[in-house]
């Protein structure tokens, strides 16, 4: 049972308030397609969008194809993203996933769920991104920011990722379920911060349970 929750007839009023704090909200991580979204978005876990996206122009220069990556060194893919975090792990997943794409789906990036998760390095979370930024589909991924902003509001109380994603499902419209992403996701890096949110500025003080506990929810 969810306790410590917002009323679900104040959540337009949470999504509003949020749209006129962050209408620029979207997508951060830059690419040209499929394979590149894919890959962008696998690098950028634990890391920062701007991190990642000082590393791709030169990644996907070199290797700007699923066919090219498959044939990468790892060594080589290591060297070019080396100042993200978890950059070994990554590489090998990179050129994995390439081959996997390669050998079993035509060189293309599969367009659903089962088979993205089944790529090399690919989870939950990155799976749900590429579906939305990639093929449209109305997804809510649930990274640290959708995890802490959704819970300290109280649109959700969950207790995992998987939780909060539900949760976030049922309690909004599906045609937001995207947008909403976005904007909590934007919401967290900009205002929510994790140490030391910046409530006073924040468009949302007299709706957060977070504020309203003074902090202590």
């Amino acid at each position: 049972m969810m306790k410590n929750l917002i009323k679900k007839i104040e959540i337009p009023g949470v999504m509003n308030a949020l749209e006129e704090m962050h209408p620029e909200a979207a997508c951060a991580l830059d690419f040209r397609t499929h394979f590149q979204l894919l890959v962008a978005v696998m690098l950028s876990a634990q890391t920062t969008d701007v991190s990642v996206n000082r590393v791709t122009p030169f990644l996907f220069d070199k290797y700007p194809t699923a066919e090219a990556m498959a044939e990468a060194d790892v060594l080589d893919v290591q060297e070019i993203i080396r100042t993200i975090g978890l950059y070994k792990n990554k590489a090998k997943n990179v050129v994995a996933l390439s081959r996997m794409l390669v050998d079993e789906y035509g060189s293309e990036v599969p367009g659903n769920y089962s088979d993205l998760i089944k790529l090399p390095g690919v989870g939950r979370k990155t799976a749900n991104v590429v579906l939305a930024e990639g093929f449209g589909e109305e997804r809510i991924a649930v990274d640290t920011h959708v995890f802490r902003v959704s819970n300290r509001i109280g649109l959700t109380d969950g207790k995992d990722p998987v939780e909060v994603e539900e949760q976030l499902m049922d309690r909004l419209p599906k045609d937001q379920w995207t947008r909403a992403h976005h904007l909590i996701i934007f919401h967290g890096r900009k205002v929510c911060h994790a140490r030391k949110p910046a409530c006073m500025d924040c468009g949302l003080k007299d709706m957060c349970l977070y504020r309203k506990s003074g902090g202590k929810k």
